[in-house]
């Protein structure tokens, strides 16, 4: 996911191996800060790419994260973690930023708060900015992680498939979560092979759809 703020920076949520491609067709060259929910291939294994993103700013970029999704992504890409090779950035050069649950701080002059989820393997970092959150990887939300969910216009949401997964929410959990939590809109992110988007588009109560590449959301901070 990529959020850009009033003054047009532009904070980015993890780097999965499309992440090239992604950035390539929102035309954003230029980041300014980037968030790793965790540690999973998934949403790290565009890592390398970070690199054209270094040229175009010329330094090192902010990455936060937990300690835990820290040290492993140093383990495996310790190279990104050894300072910037200014001009040519032959590798990429990212600045440890690192956060713990329930923290708040500014990120490409967005305000941040991020908080606990449960992923069955691994916690996840969930993110609130303003009004709107972003909770990829997340089959249970813990009750202390619940007030940084409510009053929110748009969340998006992590819902693998229909039925009963190990490490994914279903979507029976997010219809109870959005029934208690009552955001005003709700998008359905991280979606198995199983979740058809005609399927869902008419299936789903208002309020609720399907995300899809390229979907471009508007929300406020206040």
């Amino acid at each position: 996911a990529l959020l850009e703020g009033p003054d047009g920076r532009r904070l980015l949520i993890d780097a999965g191996p499309d992440m090239r491609e992604q950035l390539l067709a929102a035309r954003a060259a230029k980041l300014d800060a980037i968030i790793f929910t965790h540690a999973h291939a998934d949403h790290c294994l565009g890592i390398d790419d970070l690199r054209q993103v270094n040229r175009v700013i010329g330094q090192a970029l902010d990455a936060y994260g937990t300690r835990t999704t820290m040290q492993k992504l140093d383990d495996r890409f310790d190279y990104a973690f050894i300072g910037p090779t200014p001009p040519f950035f032959y590798r990429p050069a990212l600045e440890q930023r690192r956060v713990a649950y329930g923290d708040r701080f500014e990120a490409a002059g967005l305000p941040v708060e991020v908080f606990r989820q449960d992923h069955g393997v691994m916690d996840t970092l969930g993110i609130r900015i303003g009004r709107f959150a972003y909770s990829t990887d997340v089959v249970m939300l813990p009750e202390e992680s619940m007030p940084a969910l409510e009053g929110l216009d748009t969340w998006v949401v992590g819902c693998f498939q229909r039925g009963p997964h190990k490490v994914h929410a279903n979507l029976d959990q997010v219809m109870e979560w959005v029934a208690r939590l009552k955001p005003r809109r709700t998008v359905l992110t991280h979606m198995g092979p199983g979740m058809d988007y005609a399927a869902l588009l008419r299936d789903l109560p208002p309020g609720i759809e399907p995300a899809h590449d390229g979907m471009v959301l508007d929300v406020p901070l206040t």
